[in-house]
């Protein structure tokens, strides 16, 4: 089973690092390549693994005050 994949950026380098961890562990501390312990998860969407969905056709109507037509 593929764990989820995390995204952390350390703080005092600023480099930016992935993590393939469970969930339980995705707020547990974790060291950047270079060692650094002060780093933070970023709010990004967990990849699994298989193929995301495509989205649907972009076209008028539904949602939102102008695509919904209220916008004289």
């Amino acid at each position: 089973m593929a764990m989820p994949r995390y995204e952390y950026r350390c703080r005092p380098c600023g480099t930016t690092f992935e993590l393939d961890r469970p969930m339980a562990e995705s707020s547990a501390p974790a060291a950047c390549p270079d060692g650094h312990q002060d780093t933070v998860k970023l709010l990004s969407a967990v990849a699994v693994g298989g193929t995301a969905a495509a989205p649907g056709p972009s076209g008028g109507g539904g949602g939102g005050c102008c695509g919904g037509g209220c916008c004289g």
